[in-house]
């Protein structure tokens, strides 16, 4: 299976996402770039952040950024 980078982009902003707070969230700014922009929408759509410009993560959202965290981090250890 081949993945989209419109999924890539997905997994990049939940891993930019601070887990230590359930009060630290994100604003993505009208300025920010279309790719960014569209993810917040498509994670938004999907019940995984409050807001389409970003807001806090669901409860969804802190389980599925917590997954997209530990694969990064896997995928990026040496070894």
């Amino acid at each position: 299976m081949e993945l989209s980078e419109d999924f890539f982009a997905d997994v990049e902003l939940l891993n930019l996402f601070t887990l230590d707070s359930a009060q630290a969230g994100l604003k993505i700014h009208h300025n920010a770039a279309p790719r960014r922009i569209a993810s917040a929408k498509r994670l938004f759509d999907k019940h995984l952040i409050t807001q389409v410009d970003g807001g806090y993560l669901t409860p969804l959202g802190i389980s599925t950024a917590e997954h997209a965290q530990i694969l990064i981090s896997v995928l990026q250890s040496d070894g």
